[in-house]
């Protein structure tokens, strides 16, 4: 397999701007068109996710990442399938425990256990099959078995979460370029595929972190400091669990140490004064910066650790110019 790639786009107001870049993703050879779905700091996905299907021909979509809990499982699950038949099959679903859809609205994350039972649960919905739910037999029987199946991929970064991406999930969803930290993430995941019985190898694995190909790389930085700070987010929970002596590689948690605060108003934004703690080296490390060369020569590095597909962040400035570069200069080398 070689790698593909995908961008993320977010659900900012107006709506035709998401489905514009989709659309010319799409003729710059991206496989993949993904958006946020945090309802409050962005407009609702799911409609915006309809207008990209119906504005698309060949690329698949979906959420990166939806959660099983600002949303009811079988609500997502019945989302996804509709959605499945009025693209044709082109539907993927990218998942996490919730970060800012909801903390934003005064929740925590779906806690571990439970995330993993209703993932279970959806995977299964959503492509058809029956389930038990709050003691109930519950099918979709609309759904239409010539379609491929949905899969889902897991978002994670701490052995529990990424145990449950192994056992239950298509793939793992990694927000963050640094080849150390993904061969990490993906041998504790496959780890518990094996214990579960599945095939390790079977687990894909999406890299997704801003891209910015310029011969500028002070000013790339400055449009990726935003994309660290918010990695640390999810690294804050993870120590305030496991602590900073833990399994989990130095790589992905030293880096925190000098975090003062986060700021969802200002969460994916460029400029983010939480950004400000995030080092040149950190952003070289999470992100793919520099010139279309350079840009390659870290992607086909990521390859060689087993990454299947490479999503752009696609918040930075020049949005149509990075797209473009990665139609004409990146993309045919893989």
């Amino acid at each position: 397999m070689s790698l593909s790639f995908g961008v993320t786009v977010l659900p900012d107001p107006p709506p035709v701007r998401l489905v514009e870049l989709l659309r010319l993703a799409e003729s710059h050879g991206f496989e993949y068109g993904w958006t946020y779905d945090s309802h409050l700091l962005w407009q609702e996905s799911f409609p915006l996710l309809t207008l990209a299907a119906q504005a698309t021909s060949t690329m698949k979509l979906g959420h990166c990442v939806t959660n099983p809990g600002t949303r009811d499982p079988t609500v997502l699950a019945s989302g996804y399938a509709t959605l499945h038949d009025i693209s044709d099959g082109r539907m993927v679903m990218g998942i996490g425990r919730g970060d800012s859809a909801r903390r934003t609205i005064g929740q925590q994350p779906v806690r571990v256990a439970e995330f993993e039972r209703r993932l279970a649960m959806i995977k299964e919905f959503m492509n058809g099959r029956p389930v038990e739910w709050n003691d109930k037999e519950l099918e979709l029987k609309w759904v239409r078995p010539e379609l491929p199946e949905i899969p889902m991929w897991v978002a994670g970064y701490g052995p529990k979460a990424l145990a449950v991406a192994g056992r239950v999930g298509d793939g793992v969803v990694i927000q963050l370029a640094d080849p150390v930290i993904v061969e990490w993430i993906m041998d504790t995941a496959r780890r518990s595929a094996e214990e579960a019985g599945r095939d390790p190898d079977a687990l894909q694995c999406i890299v997704c972190a801003p891209s910015h190909i310029s011969d500028d790389i002070a000013d790339a930085r400055e449009q990726v400091r935003w994309f660290p700070a918010m990695v640390s987010n999810h690294v804050m929970d993870l120590i305030e669990r496991y602590g900073f002596e833990s399994e989990i590689p130095k790589e992905l948690t030293e880096f925190v140490r000098a975090r003062k605060f986060y700021d969802y108003e200002e969460h994916s934004r460029v400029g983010a004064k939480h950004g400000e703690f995030v080092t040149d080296e950190i952003c070289d490390r999470f992100c793919v910066l520099g010139n279309a060369e350079q840009a390659a020569e870290k992607l086909k590095e990521l390859e060689s650790v087993g990454v299947d597909q490479f999503n752009i962040y696609l918040m930075t400035h020049g949005q149509e110019e990075t797209l473009a570069a990665y139609g004409e200069k990146i993309i045919p080398q893989f």
